[in-house]
């Protein structure tokens, strides 16, 4: 991929190339240890006096037992973990991602340094002092960051997965993507053959190679009401968020859809037959196609001021979210654990799994949005911003948003060009 012109660059990259080059010469002595076998028949030494060696962590390793094998006696190993968990946050290791690098002076030698490595980008340092107490560092590595566009089109039969996909967008990113847009549009009923897209994100990189994807920078929809456009900028404050091309919060207080991607059954009627009793009444609601035990997320923050069962709704939830919305959530087959009434829940916590309790022919979800105590079509209610930009902020972000489109403007038909971050 060839790099477009630097017009996003914010910072001096000399120290990253600095660090890439630390990087490259400590990796060259790097012996991989998988399932606890060195890769090659020793270890290599980088310096006169030093050796290093790296354990993947693989299932039913514990830090324990890794330090064990190692050669350290229960009272450091205690002392060890005590010292990760206090300083660097970590009391457990995960399979298959995690690794830890035990360096000596000679290969009969102890272990004289612990480097815990639980991210490309992070990396926790314990060194063991005059007196034996094992001192501990964390170090952030710098990400050369990449900014990449893609834009597609919805085909006739379409879903905006597979157009995505197509379009060469990552999974990952799409699914960021789909949690933003179901703020503001429902993606069963707005999906149109002709409507364009576009993505704007982030490509982390180490050493030269793609190490994994970072936050979606832009994204452009052609929507039904209209083009949907959201910027991630970051405040003066130094927290980040996504704000329409005018500085407006992107952010809703609640989701239209709480499961993204699910199939609209029924929709909200002031008069539906209903498919149990047969006659004719108000749905007050949304249905979700949801197989049995697909997890419901809460559409909002808030309180939980009802978790029950009732012969119309079955297992359902009730959430107050300010002193305006409400939302229910009904026919689940479980409760998720720990939601009770007077359980506080964020945005997008599970609270439940999907069912067919109560009066209802399949399993679905059947989701309702109270607005000052009235029932309002969750589709096209118009939802409030979690927070708009204040008068400071949003100048710097008009100018961000120029910045932005500009670099979009470059990309635009040519995928194999980046811009440096």
């Amino acid at each position: 991929m060839k790099k477009a012109k630097d017009i996003m660059t914010t910072k001096n990259l000399t120290r990253l190339v600095l660090t890439m080059a630390v990087m490259m010469t400590v990796l060259a002595t790097y012996v991989v240890v998988t399932n606890h076998r060195t890769v090659s028949h020793g270890a290599v030494a980088s310096t006169p006096g030093t050796c290093k060696t790296i354990v993947v962590v693989t299932s039913g390793d514990t830090l324990s037992k890794l330090l064990a094998e190692q050669g350290f006696g229960h009272n450091e190993i205690t002392a060890i973990a005590n010292t990760l968990k206090a300083d660097a946050g970590i009391a457990t290791l995960r399979a298959n991602s995690d690794k830890i690098e035990f360096q000596r002076t000679s290969n009969d030698s102890p272990v004289s340094k612990i480097v815990v490595i639980p991210s490309p980008w992070r990396q926790v340092e314990l060194t063991c002092t005059e007196n034996g107490a094992w001192k501990c560092n964390t170090v952030e590595i710098e990400r050369d960051v990449h900014a990449v566009y893609k834009s597609g089109e919805i085909l006739d039969g379409d879903s905006f997965y597979l157009a995505g996909s197509r379009a060469g967008i990552p999974a990952g990113i799409l699914a960021d993507v789909y949690d933003l847009l179901a703020f503001e549009m429902d993606f069963e009923r707005d999906i149109r053959a002709g409507q364009k897209f576009s993505v704007m994100y982030e490509e982390n990189f180490s050493d030269g190679k793609k190490v994994d994807n970072g936050r979606v920078i832009a994204i452009s929809f052609q929507a039904l009401r209209g083009n949907v456009k959201m910027y991630r900028f970051k405040k003066s404050d130094g927290t980040s968020g996504y704000y329409d091309e005018n500085g407006n919060g992107a952010i809703k207080s609640l989701k239209r859809t709480p499961i993204n991607n699910a199939k609209v059954t029924s929709n909200f009627s002031g008069g539906r037959k209903h498919p149990v009793l047969g006659y004719t009444r108000a749905h007050k609601g949304v249905d979700f196609r949801a197989p049995t035990g697909t997890p419901i997320p809460a559409a909002g923050a808030g309180r939980v001021v009802a978790r029950s069962y009732n012969r119309g709704h079955g297992n359902f939830v009730k959430i107050r979210h300010n002193g305006s919305f409400e939302t229910l959530y009904a026919h689940m087959s479980k409760f998720a654990k720990g939601v009770n009434v007077g359980t506080t829940v964020r945005q997008g916590q599970i609270i439940g799994y999907s069912g067919s309790t109560g009066l209802s022919t399949g399993p679905h979800l059947h989701y309702e949005i109270i607005k000052d105590g009235k029932h309002v079509n969750p589709l096209t209610v118009k939802l409030p911003a979690i927070s708009n930009l204040g008068d400071a902020d949003k100048k710097k972000f008009v100018e961000y948003r120029k910045v932005v489109d500009k670099a979009i403007e470059q990309l635009d038909g040519k995928p194999d060009l980046f811009i440096q971050m």
